[in-house]
C-alpha cells in the first residue's frame, strides 16, 4: 500500500517522520550505483519520496532484511545485509544507517561473498515453506555467527519452525 502523506507529517517535509511507533527504512535505487532494498519483511507503510527514493515502515516486532549495496567506476564499494527486529517505544535499540529510530540487530554481515551466503540461507528458509520474517530470531543470530566464523549455517526447517512456535506459545 502506498501512503502519500501520513497524518502528522507536512507534505512539504518528505523526510520528516511522525511519532507513529513504526520503524522507518529509507530505500534508494540508483541502478548500478546505489541500491538499498528489503529482501523480506511485512511492510506496514510504503511512502514514495522521489522516483529513486521511498520509505517503508514496519510495526514493532516485525523482522525484516535490509540490503545495502554501492559501487563506483572501479567496482563494488560495499555490500551488506542486516536482519533487524523493529522495536516498540521504550525498548532498547541499535542505530543503523537509513533506519529510524533503529532496531534490534539479529544479523549483520558485510562483504558480497558473505552476503550471498545469507541470501542463500533466506532462500533455504523459503524453500522450507517458512516466511523468513516468521523464522525464529535465534536462527538469524545463528546464521550471523556461523558465517562470521567461516562455517555454513544449519538450514531452517519446518521442524525447527514448529519447535520455535511451540516455544513461543509456552513463553507466552
Amino acid at each position: 500500500m502506498t501512503d502519500q502523506t501520513p497524518p502528522g507529517v507536512r507534505a512539504d517535509a518528505p523526510y520528516a517522520f511522525p511519532h507513529d511507533n513504526l520503524t522507518h527504512v529509507e530505500l534508494t535505487w540508483i541502478e548500478q550505483k546505489l541500491e538499498h532494498w528489503i529482501r523480506f519483511g511485512r511492510v506496514a507503510r510504503d511512502r514514495i519520496i522521489t522516483r529513486r527514493t521511498r520509505v517503508v515502515s514496519f510495526r514493532p516486532g516485525a523482522i525484516f532484511a535490509f540490503v545495502r549495496w554501492a559501487s563506483n567506476d572501479f567496482g563494488t564499494i560495499t555490500s551488506r545485509i542486516d536482519v533487524v527486529r523493529a522495536v516498540a517505544p521504550g525498548e532498547p535499540y541499535t542505530t543503523l544507517p537509513f533506519v529510524r529510530p533503529g532496531g534490534e540487530i539479529l544479523l549483520r554481515i558485510e562483504g558480497w561473498p558473505k552476503v550471498r551466503e545469507v541470501l542463500a540461507a533466506i532462500d533455504v528458509t523459503e524453500a522450507a515453506s517458512v516466511d523468513p520474517c516468521d523464522a525464529a530470531p535465534d536462527h538469524w543470530r545463528h546464521v550471523n555467527n556461523r558465517i562470521a566464523a567461516g562455517q555454513s549455517p544449519r538450514a531452517y526447517t519446518m521442524e525447527r519452525h514448529r519447535a520455535w512456535l511451540r516455544r513461543r506459545e509456552i513463553e507466552g
